[in-house]
């Protein structure tokens, strides 16, 4: 659906910035609770915690993150989902999230209200309260910004640090294809399993796949180590080949680095008990730079998504 109006009078225009927020406040509904726990105060008031907290911020752009094709619940919904997925990966769980609009005067109210119900039936399924937000007008653009606060679901966080040489490299779900399979918008973020996860002392370090796995992997590796992947290991989605596992992007899966003295099969076995319905692989390991078997997959002939660069 095109998140333009064919006239002003189906335009966010026609509303004027108050009454907007006034709709915006009845399609949230229960997602958005009473000011000055939510929207309509000039700062939201969140309850104080003892656990470690969180912040991330991921945006959806037209047309970089959706175009015509992709419903507008679905961006609503993706753009909440692509926030969990990076707390998920710091085994963390949400506490609240502040959406900053950025309109052009033509954004279609259908349009909209369609993007704010997906986003609100999002927030209920995953209990985060949307707290609050701002509009704001700029010609020829559609953007949402969402802020995503938590905290810690345990007494652990997980970085993407600490991987060690020999350390195992594990991933969940399947790998490429997003666009195709629209999985790009119908993922779900690994909030539990990341939860999991941080509670194992044998995982030194995690995080969410966005980028391709080829680039993404590079931030888990440890100094002086390559990562010795194997080609026949990775997890295929439907359609998807080799490269496309590596550098397509938007999987929104969970990579992590598990301690070479951990027994691989009985972790294994312990996470088909907790999650009998998510995929677990072990990609490799990591290797020092001059000891990558020559069967290994050499990364660096891959390239996965970058921003700000042709």
């Amino acid at each position: 659906m095109h998140p333009f109006a064919k006239n002003s009078a189906g335009s966010v225009a026609a509303l004027g910035e108050e009454k907007l927020i006034a709709a915006i406040r009845r399609w949230l509904g229960s997602a958005s609770p009473r000011a000055p726990f939510g929207i309509g105060d000039d700062c939201a008031v969140l309850p104080a915690s003892p656990l470690r907290r969180l912040i991330t911020v991921d945006p959806v752009i037209y047309p970089r993150h959706f175009n015509d094709a992709v419903p507008p619940r679905d961006v609503g919904a993706k753009l909440l989902k692509r926030n969990l997925s990076d707390l998920a990966a710091m085994g963390g769980r949400p506490a609240a999230a502040v959406l900053a609009l950025t309109l052009d005067a033509r954004t279609s109210l259908v349009w909209l209200e369609q993007f704010y119900r997906g986003l609100a039936a999002s927030a209920r399924k995953y209990r985060v309260p949307i707290v609050g937000g701002d509009v704001a007008q700029a010609d020829g653009t559609v953007a949402a910004s969402l802020t995503l606060l938590g905290e810690a679901a345990g007494a652990r966080i997980v970085t993407r640090t600490g991987a060690r040489r020999g350390d195992w490299i594990f991933v969940t779900g399947e790998l490429g294809a997003s666009l195709p399979t629209r999985h790009h918008v119908t993922f779900q973020p690994r909030l539990a399993e990341g939860a999991w996860l941080a509670r194992q002392s044998g995982v030194h370090a995690m995080m969410d796949l966005s980028d391709g796995l080829a680039k993404d992997l590079r931030a888990l590796t440890p100094p002086r180590c390559l990562p010795a992947i194997s080609a026949a290991a990775l997890p295929l989605r439907r359609t998807a080949d080799v490269r496309g596992a590596l550098t397509d992007g938007e999987d929104y899966e969970l990579v992590f680095a598990l301690a070479s003295r951990a027994d691989r099969e009985k972790f294994a076995a312990t996470w088909r008990r907790a999650f009998p319905r998510t995929r677990l692989t072990c990609l490799g390991h990591f290797a020092a730079a001059g000891a990558v078997p020559a069967d290994a997959i050499d990364l660096s002939a891959y390239r996965g998504y970058e921003h700000l660069q042709r």
